[in-house]
């Protein structure tokens, strides 16, 4: 079930003062007058910002990064796609076809043979060497076995006997020397530290306690009245500064700046308000006094007039340039053909003069005689084949 919020519990509205009632309104009318201005050309400047963006710097930024793209990155691709790549393409290949195959073959055919010689080499050098190490062994251990053991062993009873007789000696002398410490030493420090630097540390660490405690006691004295002093000369004066004079400016000051920020947030919202209402003015009377009347002019007089201009000069104009064009056109191509027949003309009595005068200087040319028939190549005749060329006897069938 829903339980109902205690009435302890919410929110109080804060209390205002009289101050505070008092310093609203001239603060809020203040403001009002220094923020409107300030509001208008924030926004103002804001629209024309926009527009400027809009219109200028984007598609300004889009053709600077469209040319930097053509003149930056684009040769750099094409000079890895069409250079770079192949080129490492054909040298990938090269390196493939000159180091690679060679080092392959040359393991496999050089290499691979002559590690397998040097293995099976090595293994038989191992093999004799192992048989020495062997032979070599088995004398070592004889002489281990029959010399260095008895000898090994004579040594280690020698240095038992000599150890023993070192302990004994060392046992001895660090006896005596002990003693001699004892009572050379310790005994007399001992004393001397019982009857003699006991009581003298005992009197001199009272000593220092009371000299300690008078110290104390003088510091002690002086620091209070130096404290009192400072109390009653600095600490109440400065406190009652505060407490009479700067505890109620600041709350006044506090207040003055708390309606001031509430005011310039009003008034800057205000003025927000005032700014759309001058702005929407602005260009409705920028509509009214020179888009409307632009429109109107160019709806009823320029266009009617631009297409009766075109309707009764343009286009006949334009007519008139293309018939003055066709038969431009075909006069130039009358000209061309009449300029081609003549210097045809000229270019064949040019040829028949040059004819003329190489037939006065070297003769008419030999004229050519008639060309000789060709034999057939069917079946021959019935006198070629009855004469076979008048020297043999035509040989006939029945």
């Amino acid at each position: 079930m829903d339980l109902e919020k205690p009435p302890a519990e919410r929110p109080v509205p804060r209390a205002e003062g009289c101050l505070t009632v008092a310093v609203r309104l001239p603060v809020r009318i203040v403001v009002l007058v220094l923020v409107v201005p300030v509001r208008v050309v924030w926004d103002a400047l804001a629209v024309g910002g926009r527009l400027l963006r809009d219109s200028v710097l984007r598609p300004a930024g889009r053709a600077l990064s469209w040319v930097a793209w053509a003149v930056f990155v684009w040769p750099w691709v094409t000079l890895w796609r069409y250079v770079v790549v192949p080129a490492g393409r054909m040298l990938g290949r090269l390196g493939y076809v000159l180091l690679v195959v060679p080092a392959v073959r040359l393991y496999d055919r050089v290499l691979t043979p002559l590690g397998q010689v040097m293995g099976r080499a090595a293994r038989g050098t191992g093999a004799v060497l192992a048989r020495a190490l062997r032979g070599s062994g088995a004398g070592l251990g004889l002489v281990y076995a029959w010399l260095l053991v008895p000898v090994g062993r004579v040594l280690v009873v020698l240095l038992e006997a000599a150890g023993t007789a070192l302990v004994a000696v060392g046992l001895g002398a660090y006896r005596g020397v002990a003693w001699l410490t004892r009572y050379l030493i310790v005994v007399p420090a001992v004393w001397c530290y019982a009857w003699v630097l006991t009581p003298v540390g005992r009197a001199a660490a009272w000593t220092v306690r009371r000299l300690g405690r008078l110290v104390w006691m003088i510091f002690g004295a002086i620091g209070t009245c130096l404290y009192w002093t400072a109390r009653i000369l600095l600490v109440l004066p400065a406190l009652a500064v505060w407490r009479a004079v700067l505890v109620p400016v600041g709350r006044v000051l506090a207040v003055v700046g708390r309606e001031t920020a509430e005011a310039f947030g009003h008034a800057w919202r205000v003025a927000g308000h005032v700014s759309l209402a001058v702005g929407r003015f602005l260009a409705r009377l920028l509509r009214l006094t020179f888009v409307e009347p632009v429109r109107w002019t160019c709806r009823t007089l320029l266009i009617p007039f631009g297409q009766a201009v075109r309707d009764t000069v343009l286009r006949p104009a334009a007519e008139a340039a293309r018939g003055v064009g066709r038969i431009t056109r075909r006069t130039l191509a009358a000209a061309r053909e009449s300029a081609r027949q003549t210097l045809a003309a000229a270019r064949e009595s040019a040829r028949q003069a040059g004819a003329d005068v190489r037939r006065t200087l070297f003769g008419a040319p030999r004229e050519p005689g008639p060309l000789p028939r060709p034999e057939p190549r069917g079946e021959p005749g019935a006198a070629a084949a009855r004469t076979l060329g008048s020297r043999t006897t035509a040989l006939t069938k029945d």
